[in-house]
């Protein structure tokens, strides 16, 4: 029998490495993490979290969740400036580096500062900045979770400050007072609405015909709807024909050059246009493992690659990259890498995206079901109608609830306003254990709730239907 130095090298630490190698390690087994940042957590601190907490800095600093007792022009600090931002966002990464690095300690975890490449599916080889040669080191098992990187035009010069991608928000040392935004997938929504509550003009330019497609129609509609009330211009069906810098007596700027003839100047452009697997630099091939054209993954059912024992977890296999799935693929690939028995993925998962107003949905939409041919009804609440929304100064929201009118399950579950993030979970229960909208009803919510929308919501659906 072969000897190893681990019994798992997890490439990555982030939301989707570091659940692997935990499960790993509770499984009794040796395991190492190869990351080749100083800090660890990935893309998920180094960008995601760090874009969600920038979120609640403008939210509070602004004042726009309290905007409804006390005006639209209020503010807690008046002229905020990204110095003003990143002093909770940095507390934030801090905080959870630490966390990480506490988990990975006390489930003695090696974590290994070094960027890792295959030599064989077996053989990892580790290079490092601080002057020593490179080694290697041997895994039965190893898994790729590198996650990914904002996709670069390829015609385009990003200089960081004029033209950026999202990863560069951080190292903003100033706010734009015009903002065009290429691409309008969740990166680009969630900064979106982000800028435009600081107050910077925001342009978003997609070529699709409307926004957030995997989402509910009536939703995505609503959320267009609120964008345009914060002055978002929104440029949908466009394709970018060229962008150029412009640097003249009133500035440096940047023009966005649309097919259809429009042009949009802005003082910064950002993109957010996809992502890229982080995968050139593993020598994929030692591996016999191929990568496509976006430098992702293919895997199976059970993460595994067309290398046997090589698995691959998170946002380098593709959709959905979120961290709870990315979570749940790290565990699964753990298990069965040793395994031990367990579920498949779950087909049913929440999805949600930090926009102002936040939107999250769980189940069907109206287009699936019709598309389907499942007959089906409508339960709707505004947050209006709860008097926890008018206490929060913040009465933006809607949740909307469909099931079949025969059976009265419930199908699914699309929310948009503050907190649509964690009420989703509620349905999300109710449609994984087979539920009917009756429940609501006759459940008891405490008061005063956002919550309670989902008794308001049954109740309208239940007028609709009759008894």
């Amino acid at each position: 029998m072969t000897s190893y130095d681990y019994d798992m090298v997890v490439i990555g630490s982030g939301p989707a490495g570091q659940r692997a190698a935990v499960q790993a390690a509770k499984l009794g087994r040796r395991v190492a993490v190869v990351e080749r940042r100083p800090d660890i957590g990935g893309v998920s601190i180094a960008t995601g979290t760090a874009s969600k907490t920038l979120r609640e800095a403008v939210l509070y600093l602004t004042g726009y969740r309290e905007r409804g007792i006390y005006g639209p022009m209020y503010s807690v600090k008046q002229n905020i400036t990204m110095s003003d931002l990143m002093v909770r966002t940095r507390h934030v990464m801090r905080r959870q580096v630490e966390i990480l690095r506490d988990q990975f300690g006390r489930n003695r975890v090696e974590l290994i500062t070094a960027e890792g490449s295959f030599v064989d599916r077996h053989t990892i080889r580790l290079s490092s900045d601080d002057g020593k040669p490179p080694r290697t080191i041997t895994a039965d098992k190893v898994v790729i979770a590198v996650g990914t990187f904002s996709t670069t035009p390829p015609v385009v010069y990003v200089d960081g400050k004029l033209i950026f991608v999202s990863d560069d928000v951080l190292d903003m040392t100033e706010l734009p007072r015009r903002l065009t935004i290429i691409g309008a997938g969740q990166i680009g929504l969630e900064y979106c609405g982000t800028f435009a509550a600081l107050g910077v003009q925001v342009t978003l330019v997609d070529r699709r015909p409307r926004l957030l497609q995997i989402a509910d129609t009536e939703i995505a509609d609503t959320l267009a709807y609120h964008l345009r009330q914060k002055r978002v211009t929104l440029r949908l069906s466009e394709n970018v024909f060229d962008v150029e810098y412009l640097r003249d007596r009133l500035g440096d700027r940047v023009r966005v050059k649309l097919e259809s003839g429009k042009q949009v100047v802005s003082d910064a452009v950002m993109y957010c246009v996809g992502r890229t697997g982080c995968t050139e630099s593993l020598r994929l091939e030692a591996a016999g493992i191929e990568a496509d054209d976006r430098r992702r993954l293919s895997v199976d059912d059970n993460y595994q690659t067309e290398a046997e024992g090589v698995y691959a977890v998170g946002g380098v296999i593709g959709f959905p990259d979120l961290v709870s799935t990315s979570q749940m693929q790290g565990r699964l690939a753990a298990c069965h890498a040793f395994g031990v028995p367990t579920n498949s993925f779950p087909g049913l998962f929440p999805y949600a995206v930090k926009t102002i107003p936040e939107v999250a949905m769980v189940g069907k939409t109206e287009s699936q079901l019709m598309d389907e041919g499942v007959p089906y009804e409508v339960g709707r609440a505004r947050y209006t109608e709860v008097v926890r929304s008018v206490i929060q100064g913040d009465d933006v929201g809607m949740l909307k609830l469909l099931f079949h009118i025969e059976t009265r399950k419930l199908l699914g579950v699309h929310i948009i306003g503050e907190g649509a993030s964690e009420l989703i979970h509620i349905g999300q229960a109710v449609i994984a254990h087979g539920g009917t909208v009756d429940y609501f009803v006759e459940a008891v919510f405490s008061y005063p709730t956002l919550a309670e929308c989902y008794a308001t919501a049954a109740l309208d659906a239940l007028n609709r239907i009759g008894p």
